[in-house]
């Protein structure tokens, strides 16, 4: 899905969560190698979400799967963009928001 990249601070969804019902987390980390827009690190595959489990209310760290975008790498890690949706175990992840910078777009498919 074309759209704005994210960065530290963005809201994700998993679905199916941990223990079956979707859970919701927030981008804590971005790995180097970075790339930035205005001032922010863009999160790639890899990067570190701090999830809720929607149940029991335990937070769990997860890494965002691959792939996001097929256009724009980071050493050999995709760019992740608003409303993208990434296969991570054990379901999917949906990019949420909002954009680091809504004036960069980036158009490659997933």
């Amino acid at each position: 899905m074309p759209g704005p990249p994210v960065s530290i601070g963005c809201t994700v969804m998993l679905t199916p969560g941990a223990a079956g019902p979707p859970d919701t987390g927030t981008i804590i980390a971005v790995f180097p190698p970075f790339i930035t827009a205005g001032g922010m690190p863009l999160a790639t595959s890899g990067s570190l979400c701090m999830m809720v489990n929607s149940l029991s209310g335990v937070p769990y760290p997860l890494t965002i799967g691959m792939p996001a975008s097929s256009g724009v790498t980071v050493g050999g890690r995709s760019l992740v963009r608003m409303l993208d949706r990434i296969p991570t175990p054990p379901g999917i992840m949906t990019i949420l928001g909002p954009p680091a910078a809504p004036y960069v777009t980036d158009n490659w498919p997933p």
